[in-house]
């Protein structure tokens, strides 16, 4: 089992790579640019068939590169059915600020307790909403992918329209809090001290919320 974590463009977004190298398939996860240095990565590993490009939410910063690794892949774009609307309508002003092309429509339209399958890789969804309606969480083998919901030391903001304090904070406390401690948390940005935490030093030591 292939697991990479790249940080890609200008906004300090995390991508991920999941892949089964037996099988040469896998998934990207919020590629939101560096396109060809993320399918040469994925190719170095055994990894020719991107399955699906998988957003954790629809703001611009981490679907920019939808467009890009579609072409390139011919893979399924994958995000939560309730941020479906938001990847299809990316505000202009955004686009031009961002300096962004704008995402396909979702192929694929997921919510709580679906799985993705790349190989014999299953990734579960969680329903995170908060920063978005329709944020989501991707979890497997004591792993789990948070988007811009749960970052290391911090959370996601909820000044966005659409976002909700409330809601993130449900979403953290009796989504995420509840995995196993030792789960290793991948956020979607590197805005921490460090790349990757774990639910258990979250819950202890997150000053936005604690278990």
């Amino acid at each position: 089992m292939i697991v990479q974590q790249y940080e890609v463009g200008n906004f300090a977004v995390f991508c991920y790579l999941i892949g089964d190298e037996e099988m040469g398939e896998g998934l990207f996860i919020d590629p939101a640019d560096e396109t060809e240095e993320l399918l040469s990565a994925a190719r170095s590993y055994g990894i020719g068939r991107i399955k699906y490009i998988v957003n954790t939410h629809a703001h611009v910063d981490h679907i920019m590169g939808n467009a890009a690794m579609k072409k390139r892949t011919g893979a399924k774009i994958v995000i939560h059915e309730k941020d479906a609307p938001l990847l299809s309508h990316t505000p202009v002003y955004l686009l031009e600020m961002f300096r962004a092309t704008p995402s396909p429509p979702p192929d694929i339209l997921v919510r709580e307790g679906d799985i993705l399958q790349v190989g014999k890789i299953d990734l579960k969804v969680i329903h995170t909403p908060g920063h978005s309606p329709g944020g989501m969480a991707l979890y497997m083998d004591g792993m789990v992918f948070t988007g811009d919901t749960l970052f290391v030391g911090s959370v996601g903001r909820t000044d966005f329209p659409g976002s909700s304090w409330e809601a993130m904070e449900s979403s953290i406390r009796n989504k995420l809090y509840t995995l196993p401690g030792e789960t290793i948390v991948y956020p979607g940005h590197n805005y921490g001290p460090k790349p990757f935490s774990t639910i258990q030093y979250e819950r202890r030591h997150n000053p936005f919320v604690q278990g």
